[in-house]
C-alpha cells in the first residue's frame, strides 16, 4: 500500500485510493464488521477547516441517506477521526457515463435505457423532496451489470412542500440563498446561473443536457472558460442533433 494512505477510518480498513476531487479522496475500503468492501469519501485534510465544504459533505450525507432507491448510491455511515469527517457508501463497480461517452455516441438502445434509469432515480429523489443541483456525467455511474448510479449529492437541497387541507394544491420553496451560483457550467439551468431559487425543473434541465452529449458525443454548450460556457446556455440553442449522432447498433 501507498505510504501516503490512511490505514484506516474506523472499523473500515483503507486497500486503495479511487479518485480525487474537489471535496477530497475517495478510497475503497473493507467493512471489518460486516465483512464487505464500501467506498469512502473523506474531506481532504488541507481543507477540514473549510466551513462551507464542510456542509456540502454533511448534506451530501443526509440527502443521499434519505434516499432508498436502487439507481442511487447508498450511504451507510459517516463518522470522524482524528478531526477528518468521512461517508461511507456502496461501493460501484463499473465506469462513469463521463467515460462512456469520452468513446462516442452511445448506441440508441444503450441510451433509452440508462436514461430511463436516470428518469426513475430522480423521479425518487423529488418526490422525498430533494433537488439533486449537480447532475452530470461525472456523477452517473453504470454498473457492470448496467445498473445506473446516481451519486454525490453534495450541492442537493430539500424543498419543503406545504399542502394546502382546503384546497389541493401543493407550493414548494427552497432554502437557496439568492444570487449563490452554484452547479456545473455547461449542466447549469439557466436559473442556478442567475443564481435564482431552483425547483426539480433545475434538475430535468440538467438531464437534458445529459441526453444530448450521449446521444452526440459533444457537450450541448461549449466556451473557452466557465463564463463562456455559462453565457451559451443563457443565449444559444445547443446545435441541432442530426441522424447519424445516434447510433443503432445491432
Amino acid at each position: 500500500m501507498p505510504a501516503d494512505l490512511p490505514e484506516r477510518f474506523g472499523p473500515y480498513q483503507i486497500a486503495a485510493r479511487l479518485g480525487q476531487g474537489g471535496m477530497g479522496e475517495v478510497y475503497l475500503a473493507h467493512d471489518t464488521r460486516l465483512g464487505r468492501d464500501v467506498a469512502i469519501k473523506v474531506i481532504a485534510h488541507e481543507r477540514a477547516g473549510d466551513t462551507n465544504l464542510q456542509s456540502r459533505f454533511e448534506r451530501e450525507a443526509r440527502a443521499a441517506s434519505a434516499l432508498n432507491h436502487p439507481n442511487i448510491v447508498s450511504v451507510y455511515d459517516v463518522g470522524e477521526q482524528d478531526g477528518t469527517q468521512y461517508i461511507v457508501s456502496e461501493l460501484v463497480r463499473g465506469e462513469s457515463l463521463r467515460q462512456m461517452i469520452s468513446r462516442g455516441p452511445l448506441p440508441a438502445p444503450e441510451l433509452a435505457r440508462i436514461a430511463t434509469q436516470i428518469a426513475d432515480a430522480l423521479i425518487a429523489a423529488h418526490a422525498a423532496g430533494i433537488i439533486h443541483r449537480d447532475l452530470k456525467p461525472e456523477n452517473i455511474m453504470v454498473t457492470v451489470e448496467g445498473r445506473v448510479k446516481v451519486l454525490d449529492f453534495g450541492l442537493a437541497r430539500c424543498i419543503k412542500q406545504h399542502v394546502s387541507d382546503s384546497q389541493s394544491t401543493v407550493t414548494q420553496s427552497a432554502a437557496t440563498q439568492p444570487g449563490l451560483v452554484m452547479g456545473t457550467a455547461g449542466y447549469m439551468s439557466p436559473e442556478q446561473i442567475c443564481g435564482q431559487a431552483v425547483d426539480h425543473r433545475s434538475d430535468i434541465f440538467s438531464v437534458g443536457v445529459i441526453l444530448y452529449e450521449m446521444a452526440t458525443g459533444a457537450r450541448a454548450f461549449r466556451g473557452r472558460n466557465s463564463i463562456e460556457t455559462m453565457s451559451a446556455v443563457l443565449r444559444d440553442d445547443p446545435p441541432q442533433i442530426g441522424r447519424a449522432s445516434c447510433r443503432e447498433r445491432v
